[in-house]
């Protein structure tokens, strides 16, 4: 078995999921945490296991005890900043009521609306380095253009938009951003969130009520039924914490692949010049599946014994869906190794499946096609200035991302 979570399998862990799959795709693992998980890594049981009503998500299920125990299991500081109940942590009836509600404030209408927003923070990022001809695409893009762009449909005035910049750079240990470790930045962030869900919660019994998802969060009712303040500090945490750093990583990852591919990229420049929507649509799930932002599906513990895969599983025991195993599966997608922007039939699962499939999804698609897309536009000749061997991927499980991608590109005026 080929060596796991060191420096090598962070570069590509391809490899040693493609040895999993094979010869123990069902397997438990010691993690660098000390924790002890199973990882399914192939697509029929992952897909089964994400949707496997006996799989809990609610931390409180994890049997371990001790320094296995249950404050390695998630986001760290969430516990302490009474933020434990959203989405990522709950199990029907609580999560069908809670995702009921949520769903009635942050609709398909609301992120469409949103486009042009998107498109203008992508250009004026761009404006800020286009005159130099070199930029980190990370640091100056990817990372930026999420966190205002959620700031913006949360309702975070602009004046306090750097403060949740700085909570997001420590959150994910952001270069130039300063310490203090994620647990800070957590209750930090949950602080100035029930401050301004206090606020928006006064506006909304007057004309003053904005039309934002904060505010939608505190109007959404279902038969009687509203969000209670900590719930609705909880769900605008999760939004803002899970939807930021998955986008970070698509925008990132999608362009990386695509400068490690020029003949893709020359395709999908071909569509973005031509206004072809279809292909640019059909191009971020290839690069959601192929390398996608989301490494790790978050932990699942065995409600009670099962069997997954051919092996038991018992009581209180934690689970990994290995996603970016999934996706790569022989037995589910044709030659799954080769980056194909045309890739037909793509259902990948890089937002999950079933109950707990990712609510901010067509967000995080509408984001990345839109920062894809005006790279293109803007930088024909973006390419990359350092080797590609020594770009580091950033620590933790969960998700897949660059610490830094630096490009270089003929420099234009901004505008």
């Amino acid at each position: 078995m080929p060596p796991l979570f060191d420096r090598q399998f962070a570069l590509d862990p391809y490899p040693a999921y493609a040895w999993l799959r094979e010869h123990a795709p069902v397997r438990r693992t010691r993690l660098p945490s000390g924790v002890e998980a199973w990882l399914v890594t192939r697509y029929a049981d992952a897909r089964e296991a994400l949707a496997d009503p006996r799989l809990s998500k609610d931390p409180r299920r994890h049997g371990e005890q001790g320094s296995h125990g249950k404050g390695k299991v998630g986001i760290p500081g969430e516990r302490s900043a009474n933020l434990m109940t959203h989405l990522l942590n709950i199990d029907p009836p609580d999560h069908t009521r809670l995702r009921r509600l949520v769903s009635t404030a942050f609709t398909p209408r609301r992120v469409a609306a949103f486009a042009p927003r998107v498109r203008e923070l992508a250009d004026g990022l761009i404006d800020s380095f286009a005159p130099r001809g070199e930029a980190d695409l990370i640091h100056e893009y990817a990372f930026p253009l999420p966190i205002y762009a959620i700031c913006d449909m949360l309702g975070v005035p602009q004046e306090d938009q750097e403060d949740f910049r700085t909570w997001a750079g420590m959150m994910i240990h952001q270069p130039g951003s300063p310490r203090g470790g994620v647990g800070r930045a957590v209750k930090r962030m949950r602080g100035y969130l029930a401050e301004l869900i206090h606020r928006k919660r006064a506006e909304s019994d007057t004309a003053e009520g904005g039309g934002d998802l904060i505010s939608g969060l505190i109007r959404a009712s279902d038969h009687g039924e509203h969000l209670t303040e900590n719930e609705a500090a909880a769900m605008a945490f999760i939004l803002l914490f899970a939807g930021f750093e998955t986008t970070v990583n698509l925008i990132g990852n999608g362009t990386f692949a695509l400068l490690r591919h020029p003949e893709q990229r020359a395709v999908l420049q071909r569509a973005v010049a031509e206004g072809d929507e279809k292909l640019l649509g059909g191009a971020v799930e290839e690069l959601l599946r192929y390398d996608g932002p989301v490494e790790l599906a978050t932990w699942r513990f065995a409600a009670r014994d099962l069997v997954l895969g051919g092996q038991r599983v018992r009581e209180g025991e934690a689970v990994l869906v290995v996603l970016a195993a999934a996706d790569r599966d022989p037995a589910k997608f044709s030659a799954p190794d080769t980056l194909d922007l045309a890739r037909q039939d793509n259902q990948h699962l890089g937002y999950g499946h079933g109950i707990h499939y990712c609510l901010g999804a067509p967000l995080a698609r509408l984001e990345g096609r839109t920062a894809l897309a005006a790279l293109l536009h803007r930088l024909p000749d973006l390419r990359l200035a350092a080797d590609p061997d020594t770009l580091h991927r950033r620590g933790g499980l969960i998700m897949r991302g660059l610490r830094t991608l630096p490009v270089e590109f003929t420099a234009t005026e901004g505008g």
